[in-house]
């Protein structure tokens, strides 16, 4: 076994908890080092097993319960890279960033590297110094391939005051989506658990015990046999739009994981093009939009022609 690429794994018998005590509690008590959030994170992601089975954080254990955790390999402390970024908005508090396709947010195991977390400290290097040792400023996220708009906190408070905006629904999020079919009625929302597929950890799908998911879509445009989407997810799943749009029989077009490949697109058409909410320092609920990329814009005037 290599200690350096392997995983630690934890097996905890309970012979006398707390009555009635949640999951996520009992482990942040067991394993302090832990953040609570981090630990529900390990709970989500099927690291934590009770009695070897998928649980949720809020579940009330049992005198006689075994509790397994795996804790992944963590990447080290990201260093800062001078990797250009497109600023949208700055202040003192936060930084609204326009990010490219093909930018990780934040480093992960056997991806250290070249993210958008690394552009960041080169930016603002006072972020190096975060409570958050492997996601500074991070307070939601977009999938590597899509593109648009990103929140960036720039310390402890600003996080604090955004994820409680993103907790209460406040934030206003707009993607533009291109979808495969012609998609009736023009408005709708698609409301079903999201959680991690049994059958391939890098998936997500619907499960019946998932957390709960809600996204509406209003229709922009159709263009041959695809539907130009305006889609604005209520909740922030790990690839929501993709699995919920999938799910009803309309995959985002250039989605080789819940779709199919296509020669038409080189990644999958969604743009986070338009991010509200209130800035920490003033409380001032300001809005942000993202023109459509080069790649995309072309995408669609080649469906238009067609």
């Amino acid at each position: 076994m290599n200690a350096d690429t392997d995983p630690e794994i934890r097996t905890f018998h309970l012979s006398s908890p707390q009555p009635d005590i949640r999951l996520d509690k009992y482990l942040s008590q067991i394993l302090p080092q832990f953040s609570r959030a981090y630990l529900q994170r390990l709970i989500e992601q099927v690291h934590i097993l009770v009695n070897d089975r998928r649980s949720k954080a809020g579940h009330r254990l049992d005198r006689a319960d075994t509790v397994t955790v795996v804790l992944p390999v963590l990447p080290v402390r990201p260093l800062a890279e001078a990797i250009p970024l497109v600023i949208v908005h700055e202040d003192e508090d936060i930084l609204v960033i326009d990010k490219p396709a093909g930018l990780t947010v934040h480093p992960a195991p056997g991806h250290p590297r070249h993210t958008l977390v690394n552009a960041v400290l080169a930016h603002c290097p006072a972020l190096a110094l975060s409570d958050d040792l492997l996601r500074p400023g991070i307070v939601h996220r977009l999938d590597k391939d899509t593109s648009g708009l990103i929140i960036i906190a720039k310390n402890d408070r600003a996080r604090a005051h955004l994820a409680s905006q993103f907790k209460r629904r406040i934030v206003s999020k707009g993607y533009l989506v291109l979808v495969h079919g012609r998609l009736c009625p023009e408005q709708g929302t698609i409301e079903a658990p999201i959680g991690r597929d049994p059958h391939s950890r890098r998936k997500m799908t619907i499960v019946e015990d998932g957390r709960e998911a809600t996204t509406r879509y209003q229709v922009r445009e159709y263009l041959d046999d695809y539907t130009l989407l305006e889609v604005t997810p209520v909740t922030g799943r790990t690839h929501q739009i993709r699995v919920h749009l999938s799910a009803i029989g309309y995959p985002v077009a250039g989605d080789a994981v819940y779709g199919a490949r296509s020669a038409r697109f080189e990644r999958q058409f969604i743009h986070a093009y338009r991010l509200g909410f209130h800035l920490p320092a003033t409380g001032e609920y300001r809005e942000f939009v993202s023109p459509l990329p080069a790649d995309l814009k072309q995408a669609l005037e080649r469906l238009r022609r067609s």
